[in-house]
């Protein structure tokens, strides 16, 4: 199971950590052990990391109108999303 970093920025950093949304989304998807991390030098900056059982199907599910939703729900820049997967 490939452990996944995605980071981008966000509106507003208190709203996103606290934010149930990842939860929701990610969970049906069979993601596990999500954790939150902040940039200390740019709080706006923040990342995911995950342990990802389904890589195809986290792929498609990110196209999808839900995770549009979710982003902005949780105030993400979209256009910011940078996904890294362990090698």
């Amino acid at each position: 199971m490939p452990t996944v970093i995605g980071y981008h920025q966000v509106k507003d950093t208190k709203h996103w950590l606290a934010s149930p949304m990842r939860e929701k989304f990610f969970g049906p998807l069979g993601v596990t052990g999500i954790r939150t991390f902040v940039d200390p030098q740019n709080p706006t900056r923040v990342a995911v990391l995950m342990e990802v059982p389904d890589m195809n199907r986290l792929k498609t599910a990110m196209s999808t109108p839900g995770a549009a939703e979710a982003m902005a729900h949780d105030g993400v820049l979209a256009e910011t999303l940078v996904l890294l997967v362990e090698a």
